[in-house]
């Protein structure tokens, strides 16, 4: 049997680009500029951010301010926002974007596919019927319908709610 392939070649830049020292997401969310960072929300112990290197448009993370790398180094309330921050976040996708499905998962360790090993962030991917097309395969291009920043500020009035 004939495996399938996942192409995402938009996605060599975050994988050529040199990688900064120390963490990105402790380094955004100490910072206060959330437009610049992408932050849509900031909660009382995890936040979400948009991802630079989306696979989707509104693809978005969920990540404690705690700098851990696995779950059962978290406190229940740390846990349960996060898991109401990614509920939240798939419904403002899916009335902001009409989102109809999602793909939620975390990357636990480096060998698991994770670029940020050192701290946990579970991925939010809006998908939508017919939204791989030829363009990544046969351009090596990501059509993605909407700017970072343009997205962002479509959503983030939605989590000041």
């Amino acid at each position: 049997m004939e495996l399938d392939k996942l192409w995402a070649p938009w996605r060599i830049g975050y994988i050529t680009n040199p990688k900064a020292e120390g963490c990105f997401l402790c380094e955004y969310s100490a910072d206060s500029d959330d437009k610049k960072h992408l932050i849509l929300h900031r909660g009382k112990s995890a936040f979400v951010i948009m991802n630079y290197y989306p696979y989707n448009n509104g693809h978005l993370m969920v990540a404690p301010y705690q700098h851990v790398r696995n779950l059962n180094d978290l406190d229940e309330s740390t846990r349960l926002e996060i898991f109401d921050l990614i509920d939240k976040s798939c419904q403002i996708l899916h009335d902001s974007l009409n989102a109809e499905g999602f793909n939620v998962g975390l990357n636990l360790g480096s060998v698991a596919g994770a670029g940020l090993k050192d701290h946990l962030h579970f991925h939010i991917v809006p998908r939508w019927t017919g939204d791989t097309n030829f363009m990544p395969i046969t351009g090596h291009t990501k059509v993605l319908s909407e700017g970072l920043t343009e997205t962002w500020q479509r959503l983030r009035p939605k989590f000041e709610k």
